[in-house]
């Protein structure tokens, strides 16, 4: 199903209606403002999405009744007077996304055909649930219509009025006006008006309805009726209501004014970050109005007509900077993020401690399973978490050898492409690069060895040694699956595995023992190095390099052997530092990106998803030992780093949550489907399958073997949420090339269903999805992909009816089940194969037929048939 995208549109003032409670008069209201809208000569519509109880008593009927022209339209109506969630029961039951995309579609009709206001009006209150279960507050988020909130008059409607309110800024709508009917008693309509005043939010309150007589026989139904359009007539002259409908069409002229000269003031007044601003154009910035799930809500200059919306749906190709995990907006970490705040607000961490802070220690150090670390130090962003780091590690080592910082340098170990952050300190744990040789203060303190890459070509799994160490490392080796390449098991007993570690002892030695280089630390990206331009290294180099260092502590000292270790674990050699800054807590499918390694790190770095991808948060995790190196009476030998917003309550509350949600998933099945998809890639044998490694990814393995096999890619890989495509470039690659500008700009262009907003570092355009994106959404990103680098040309997802219809289909088919499409009838759920090099004709004897719900045969719009149950066709 294609995302929704948020309603906003020049011509049409479209609001929706939301209630403090159940029975508060919705209907009402909105009869009375679209009665005004039609007095002054504009044309209304209403509709309600999800009815419950008796037609004649539907409020879209109702409208129609007493609305003076005004269109109306109820979507799916049920007959029971309950909670839509109730009434569905044992009834078809539209799916959410369904439900809104015919909102959507019926906003955008009644934008073409010149409506000029419009209400959707919800059922019950805020929370009430949707057929599906699922809060309406929840529901309904993905448009982000202005609020008009209708609040209740009643004894208790106060709370109830600012608990709606609330819970609706809390998800990020804008409410633009309150309304109430007066009650002289209870005068709800007095108080509200000055709390709602003090938010800038107009509230409206109307004369209470004429009463309802009890009993309706027709001489009391006349009444009733002449003293509900006697009330209409003269509710939409009120003065009150008539100056709010200007002040809701003069907001909405002003929002999309505001978006139109965004750009232009951004220019003006934001300095961005990674950019070069000399040639940069208004036009190149994304303007974003809203984001939820996957999605930014963008803006983009309209030039054809005012009917068409102003905002469409944009994958966050990037996972916002690799931060985002649990989808944007996501309601359950803005309530957790509420909660601290209003508990704690910000409290200093220094020398005290609160709950959101130590419970996520605990959490952590049980979800990273490593019996090294013991010791939580929290700062900001993953690079001041490396700057500790990087501290914490030359400390350990000064102290174990003996030498003197301030007299000698120290550098570390690392890879070529290696990228840790922007401030200083960890700048030089890089080699000079686009990124820090022209910073003043720089100075590469190290050595940073080259090393093999994974990456799929033509369709194939290699490592590929660089040219310039393949004397040393040998030639370039193919392998079955990506699996195959993380079995270190059976890869540590390869003569590759000695010849790597041969190689890399020979150049430590040489470093240390002839040239007098002195190493603190070993810093690395597991698995991917990401600024570098996501390089995939070989895990089995890394593993050499760390069991380098520890099993020859000999090599890091020109002088006597180092004293033993005082305690156990204890690190050797030097301390390891892992940067899983981008890599760690899922992005790569586990908990751990140390787990491809089988290493325990004796410093670990975690960020980017730590909070889901809601605010900025940053741990920095060591051993008892390396703890212990800053232990003294002297307050100068203590690790004098910190920064005033440290171990920050908001931070730790949506943290902890985060991480409990993630474990969640890893474990009820929700990556299930990917996981199978890759297994089944692999020709392993049963008997060396069970022994691979479990390496999976959201992106589908079919979609690597297309897009490695096309003239322009040199190469692909993905992992977890990862997927990088290099674009083969003439002058060599690297971060100054613009080869993946033309695959970028593809993707900003996009499909009809939503457009891409994507990062490239220099000849690689890289994709990121959340650990929560829809199977749906990744489907119809891969046919984007396709397209652009394939070339093929593949339907949207279709409703298939009529004499005869083709899928296209790549990779390979199961014969039994091309049997099984071909021989009517079946009247059994068909379960297709993952990829196949097939176009099936149907016919009106053998093809599959619409059931009466029409629901949607599964083509998935990328022509990929993903392992899914086709349902709701008989064959």
């Amino acid at each position: 199903m294609s995302p929704v995208g948020a309603a906003l549109w020049r011509n049409l003032r479209a609001h929706q209606v939301y209630g403090a409670n159940t029975d508060v008069g919705k209907t009402i209201v909105s009869t009375v403002l679209c009665n005004a809208v039609q007095r002054q000569k504009q044309r209304a519509a209403f509709l309600k999405p999800v009815s419950t109880g008796a037609l004649d008593d539907a409020d879209d009927r109702h409208l129609k009744r007493y609305g003076a022209g005004t269109l109306t339209k109820c979507l799916y109506q049920f007959d029971d007077p309950v909670s839509p969630h109730l009434a569905a029961k044992d009834k078809f039951i539209p799916r959410d996304d369904d439900l809104l995309a015919s909102i959507h579609n019926t906003l955008s009709g009644w934008a073409r055909s010149d409506i000029d206001f419009a209400l959707v009006e919800t059922a019950g209150g805020v929370h009430s649930p949707g057929p599906n279960g699922n809060s309406q507050a929840d529901l309904y988020r993905p448009l982000r219509l202005p609020i008009v909130l209708v609040a209740d008059s009643r004894l208790g409607g106060i709370s109830s009025s600012i608990s709606a309110y609330e819970s609706l800024l809390l998800r990020g709508y804008d409410i633009s006006s309150v309304l109430l009917f007066r009650d002289e008693y209870y005068q709800n309509h007095e108080y509200l008006r000055d709390y709602f005043q003090k938010k800038s939010i107009p509230l409206v309150s109307l004369p209470a309805p004429p009463v309802r007589p009890s009993q309706l026989d027709a001489d009391a139904q006349l009444r009733d009726e002449e003293a509900m359009f006697g009330y209409y007539q003269n509710s939409a002259k009120e003065s009150e209501v008539l100056r709010l409908l200007e002040e809701m069409s003069v907001n909405n002229t002003e929002r999309v004014q505001r978006l139109e000269e965004m750009a232009d003031r951004a220019q003006e007044l934001i300095w961005y970050p990674f950019t070069q601003h000399q040639g940069m154009k208004a036009k190149d910035i994304t303007v974003i109005d809203s984001a939820h799930d996957d999605y930014f809500q963008t803006f983009g200059p309209n030039t054809s007509k005012d009917t068409q919306s102003e905002l469409r749906p944009t994958f966050d190709g990037s996972a916002s900077w690799w931060t985002q995990g649990l989808g944007h907006g996501n309601p359950e970490l803005s309530l957790s993020a509420a909660y601290a705040a209003g508990r704690y607000g910000h409290v200093m961490f220094a020398g005290a401690v609160h709950e959101p802070a130590l419970s996520l220690a605990d959490n952590l150090l049980k979800t990273i399973e490593n019996p090294r670390l013991s010791k939580v130090f929290y700062t900001d962003n993953g690079s001041t978490g490396m700057e500790v780091a990087v501290k914490m590690g030359l400390r350990a080592s000064c102290d174990r050898y003996g030498w003197d910082a301030s007299q000698e340098q120290i550098g570390i170990l690392g890879l070529k492409g290696s990228y840790h952050g922007d401030t200083i300190g960890v700048m030089d744990c890089s080699e000079p690069s686009t990124f820090n040789k022209k910073v003043e203060w720089y100075r590469g303190r190290g050595h940073w060895f080259d090393f093999p890459l994974v990456k799929m070509v033509g369709g194939s799994w290699k490592v590929e040694i660089p040219g310039e160490l393949q004397a040393e490392l040998g030639d370039d080796v193919d392998f079955a699956s990506l699996g195959s390449v993380f079995d270190l098991g059976q890869r540590l007993e390869s003569a590759t595995a000695q010849r790597y570690k041969d190689y890399i002892h020979r150049t430590v030695e040489d470093l240390v023992h002839r040239q007098g280089v002195k190493f603190g630390a070993l810093i690395l990206e597991p698995v991917i190095l990401g600024a570098g331009g996501m390089l995939f290294c070989d895990p089995l180099f890394q593993r050499c390099l760390t069991d380098v260092v520890r099993d020859h502590p000999e090599l890091f000292s020109t002088k006597a052997p180092a004293p033993a270790p005082k305690q156990s674990p204890s690190w050797s050699g030097l301390p390891i530092i892992f940067d899983e800054v981008f890599t760690g807590l899922y992005r790569l499918g586990r908990r751990t990106s140390a787990s491809f390694l089988g290493v325990h790190p004796d410093v670990a770095v975690n960020a980017k998803l730590l909070t889901g991808g809601l605010v900025p948060l940053c741990t920095t995790v060591a051993s008892e030992e390396i703890f212990d190196a800053f232990s003294s009476p002297e307050k100068s030998d203590a690790l004098l780093h910190g920064h005033s917003y440290t171990a920050h309550a908001v931070g730790c509350t949506v943290a902890v949550d985060s991480l409990k949600t993630m474990a969640k998933l890893d474990t009820d099945g929700s990556w299930d489907a990917y996981r199978a998809d890759w297994r089944s890639s692999s020709p392993a044998t049963a008997t060396a399958e069970a022994s691979t490694p479990d390496v999976w990814s959201v992106w589908s393995h079919g979609l690597l073997q297309d897009l490695s096999s096309t003239k322009s890619v040199e190469s692909v890989f993905a992992i977890g949420t990862v997927l990088s495509i290099s674009l083969r470039d003439a002058a060599g690659g690297g971060y100054n090339s613009n080869a993946a500008k033309g695959l970028q700009q593809k993707l900003a262009i996009g499909g009809d269903q939503f457009n891409v907003h994507s990062r490239v570092l220099g000849n690689v355009l890289y994709l990121m999805s959340s650990v929560t994106s829809k199977p749906e959404s990744l489907q119809e990103m891969e046919r984007l992909l396709r397209s652009a680098l394939v070339g093929l040309s593949v339907p949207d997802p279709m409703y298939l009816h009529g004499r005869r219809h083709c899928l296209p289909m790549t990779g390979k088919w199961n014969p039994d089940v091309v049997t099984t499409l071909a021989t009517p009838p079946k009247r059994d759920a068909v379960m297709l194969p993952a990829y196949g090099p097939l176009v099936i004709p149907f016919t009106e004897d053998s093809g599959p037929r619409p059931h009466e719900n029409s629901e949607r045969w599964s083509a998935f719009g990328d022509g990929l048939m993903r392992r899914s149950i086709i349902r709701g066709f008989k064959l």
